[in-house]
């Protein structure tokens, strides 16, 4: 268990279950050993959580003020607009599209310089392209993405239902 906690302490992103079974040895029970990790680390600062296909320690959202307060942080916040995340949560859903479907969705032209800001924190990547010749580029979301917003996989996506009774939204 120790072995998987120093593993998941040093690694700055996700770290897959295989990996974690290297580390510890085959016929090990990584699951047991990540249920008792979890259980070691009730009422800890942090905590072990399921991202994007792996497994991170993360600090408890509750201690994110004092953080702030005390490390120097600013440059590793996402510091995104309300309208940049409305879009690249378009992207998630729609993935992969285009920008002519992201303008069908918000009723004007999405600006390449928001794409690029997305492009550049790893938010967002370019999906496939139809074999035609001019085909245009599609986006699709990251594991970045994944990690930035604590989802395991774009299951964890919430609905429309969901929305609206979060009041993000509203009813069709």
């Amino acid at each position: 268990m120790r072995r998987i906690e120093a593993v998941l302490f040093a690694s700055a992103a996700p770290v897959s279950r295989e990996d974690l079974a290297r580390v510890v040895g085959q016929g090990a029970p990584v699951d047991l050993l990540l249920g008792d990790l979890a259980a070691d680390l009730e009422g800890r600062a942090f905590e072990l959580a399921p991202v994007a296909g792996g497994w991170m320690l993360r600090t408890r959202p509750a201690y994110a003020p004092a953080i702030r307060a005390a490390a120097h942080v600013e440059d590793q916040l996402l510091d995104l607009g309300e309208f940049d995340i409305a879009v690249l949560a378009a992207i998630a859903w729609h993935q992969p599209i285009t920008r002519d479907g992201l303008k069908d969705i918000f009723g004007k032209e999405i600006s390449r310089d928001l794409i690029g800001r997305l492009h550049a924190r790893d938010l967002i990547a370019t999906g496939p392209r139809s074999p035609r010749r001019g085909a245009p580029y599609t986006f699709v979301t990251t594991d970045a993405f994944l990690v930035a917003f604590g989802l395991e996989s774009l299951q964890d996506l919430p609905d429309q239902e969901q929305l609206q009774d979060a009041g993000v939204v509203g009813s069709a």
